[in-house]
């Protein structure tokens, strides 16, 4: 599996996913509560959003500020949303719950079988597990899983991108890196020169002003794209 460019930029409503199309955005991570990193959205502004723009979402599911799917009414909620949302044309979950530091492999296998047909991205709760070699095994066992969203872990943008590099090593070949969390253009430039990485994933750094409650900024977005190589030629500055 071989990736294009791809720029993916965090959604919170209708107007920032327009905002994000607009600016050439490949791909949407629609979510709730950016505040606390992202918690699973109204099911209503998910399918306003797919009425809105033709480029591909992928929907948080993630029902409190934790990494874990413990409580039997969380895990209801999880799964009621998953089979709703298994019934709409998105591209898949943005998701990831551990268990003692490892990937719980027991509630992906359960939300994934909600809808075998979608793709999974599963996000920086990787950057929790005790082992990246273990987590990698584990997630490579759920064919679904075709994403993993990491900022490499702690530290400079230098270090970060030998981590990735090494990450992404292990990735291979049956899923992609998608780097995402703090990002900024210097820190883009210094992953792409270091690793084969071609998705980027841009929450604040797509906003004006540049904070959680700012609004997706379309010529932000479009100049992201750019520098990653990856505008949307279908949607871009309508």
């Amino acid at each position: 599996m071989t990736s294009q460019p791809l720029l993916e930029v965090i959604a919170c409503s209708v107007i920032d996913a327009v905002a994000a199309a607009r600016g050439g955005a490949g791909r949407l991570e629609v979510i709730s509560h950016f505040e606390v990193g992202g918690l699973t959205p109204d099911i209503r502004i998910v399918e306003e959003i797919l009425r809105a723009v033709r480029i591909p979402i992928r929907v948080m599911l993630r029902e409190s500020p934790n990494f874990l799917a413990e409580s039997g009414t969380e895990r209801l909620h999880l799964l009621e949303m998953a089979r709703r949302l298994g019934q709409l044309p998105v591209e898949g979950f943005v998701l990831g719950f551990l268990r003692d530091g490892e990937v719980n492999e027991d509630s992906l296998a359960e939300l994934l079988g909600c809808a075998p047909h979608l793709h999974v991205t599963f996000h920086r709760a990787f950057e929790e597990v005790r082992s990246v070699t273990r987590a990698m095994a584990a997630l490579k066992r759920h064919t679904q899983v075709d994403r993993i969203l990491t900022s490499g872990g702690a530290g400079e943008w230098t270090v970060k991108a030998e981590k990735l590099a090494g990450i992404e090593r292990l990735s291979k070949p049956q899923i992609e890196l998608l780097c995402g969390g703090g990002l900024d253009e210097k820190g883009i430039g210094i992953v792409r020169a270091a690793t084969r990485i071609k998705e980027f994933h841009v929450g604040r750094l797509a906003r004006t002003p540049a904070e959680i409650d700012g609004a997706v900024d379309a010529e932000k977005v479009h100049a992201l794209a750019g520098l990653i190589g990856a505008l949307n030629p279908d949607e871009s500055r309508k």
